[in-house]
């Protein structure tokens, strides 16, 4: 059977759902009705080759599980929007907005936390050496989470994860970019380059696989820099500097971003 809208054939196995719709009609995506189920997620993951579908995690508003994915507050845009956007141009973009000082700001900040970078972008890092397949990365990543109690199995018409928030309408972001797309133009990149895969998207969370990560201290601080350009909020609300972000993200085989 189709999926209620969806256009595509879903998947005997799924639990029970519904798609949801913009204000147009036009399907974003199929949510479940109860808790996102581990197995089911897993087995979805290496169907999406001939499903086309790609499933995440989706988990609400700590104090209001309905927000956003049931409650409409969502702003879908284009796929076709982050093809405008070059993740290079976008992460000096940020870098160049971030450390511009405002007029409320001291025109002397030494810019500390971005050591050894400064006010100075330094660009996307290499590519890094893959420990295991993307695929391979996500499915283990899938088992080591513990989504909450609200968290709900999410599938979108996407020919990859990285295209995902677009197409649902995901405003995470808001507070650092009012446009997801160049946001997305980078997360294609870590695909790309990490063997990134969207596992689990929140209110304003993100949490990635990742089967590539960086091994060395200096890889990792370029990393860490790109992190600073996405997520300037998982460096100045955490550990404070670069370095110290940089050897928490070291050889780890999954990244978490949140917006405050």
């Amino acid at each position: 059977m189709t999926g209620r809208g969806m256009g595509v054939e879903l998947p005997e196995y799924l639990p029970s759902g519904r798609v949801v719709v913009d204000g147009q009609g036009v399907p974003l995506f199929w949510l479940s009705d109860g808790p996102a189920e581990v197995g089911v997620h897993r087995r979805l993951l290496a169907d999406h080759g001939r499903t086309g579908l790609w499933p995440v995690i989706a988990e609400g508003h700590p104090q209001d599980p309905l927000r956003p994915w049931q409650s409409g507050e969502l702003s879908p845009q284009p796929v076709s929007d982050i093809d405008r956007y070059d993740a290079a141009a976008v992460m000096r973009g940020f870098w160049t907005d971030w450390v511009t000082p405002q007029e409320h700001e001291e025109e002397d900040h030494d810019f500390a936390e971005l050591e050894p970078f400064g006010r100075t972008c330094p660009g996307l890092a290499e590519p890094g050496e893959a420990m295991a397949s993307p695929e391979a990365a996500a499915d283990w990543y899938v088992g080591e989470l513990e989504p909450a109690a609200d968290a709900r199995l999410m599938l979108a018409r996407v020919k990859r994860g990285a295209d995902l928030p677009a197409m649902a309408g995901w405003d995470g972001p808001v507070n650092h970019s009012t446009d997801v797309a160049p946001l997305l133009a980078m997360l294609r990149s870590w695909e790309e380059r990490f063997g990134a895969r969207v596992v689990r998207i929140g209110f304003d969370t993100l949490d990635l696989s990742i089967a590539a990560p960086p091994t060395t201290e200096e890889h990792a601080l370029h990393v860490a820099a790109e992190h600073w350009a996405f997520c300037p909020d998982n460096i100045d609300q955490g550990p404070g500097s670069l370095r110290e972000y940089a050897a928490a993200i070291r050889g780890l085989n999954s990244w978490s971003f949140w917006w405050d």
